[in-house]
């Protein structure tokens, strides 16, 4: 079926390959375009240069809603993440703003573990995954996308979550909205002890 096509279609495979019959420009990677991440990528990680300038500092100034604020605690603060890597991507963080698991209070220690283990069992009542990734990045170096500001992950993961798409289309399809799973989650939130 596809012989009868042009070979001269713009995107064609003679369009992306080179006299030897290897790939070239364009590469055969589809896009999602994603300019909202744009700020981030010019930035980095020099764009959190202190508290006045972090994003996890200034969530709890704002409402709920406009910072993904799942629960706020008396050390720490649970928020969704806005890049989820899955449904119900949470992150616990300390107030402070302080860059390393070590910096932080033996009361901010037990709170962040508590409410990492609150967000693990909300995250079983609403969503039911099969597992869950817990981790913090420590550094830059560690894979911290904010180095500055101490972050734990809480994603919950089901079994074949981790399909074709990110490894074929470097995408992550996440099928429901940040909004609806702030809701969930708040829910949740408020019946699990």
């Amino acid at each position: 079926m596809t012989e009868d096509l042009p070979s001269d279609l713009p995107g064609s495979d003679a369009e992306a390959t080179d006299g030897f019959e290897l790939p070239s420009a364009p590469d055969a990677f589809g896009r999602l375009w994603t300019p909202y991440r744009m700020a981030y990528v010019e930035k980095g990680q020099d764009q959190v240069k202190d508290k006045d300038s972090c994003p996890f500092c200034a969530a709890p100034s704002r409402t709920d809603e406009e910072s993904l604020i799942v629960y706020r605690g008396e050390y720490c603060f649970v928020n969704l993440n806005l890049y989820p890597y899955n449904p119900g991507h949470m992150m616990v963080l300390p107030y402070r703003h302080v860059p390393n698991y070590t910096d932080i209070t033996p009361e901010e220690t037990v709170e962040m573990a508590q409410l990492a283990q609150k967000a693990m069992r909300v995250a079983r009542h609403v969503s039911h995954p099969d597992g869950f990734n817990l981790g913090m990045n420590q550094g830059q170096a560690g894979g911290a996308g904010i180095a500055a500001h101490l972050h734990q992950h809480v994603i919950p993961r089901w079994n074949g979550d981790a399909n074709f798409f990110p490894i074929i289309a470097h995408t992550k399809a996440i099928p429901v909205v940040l909004g609806d799973t702030l809701r969930l989650m708040k829910q949740g939130w408020a019946e699990i002890d």
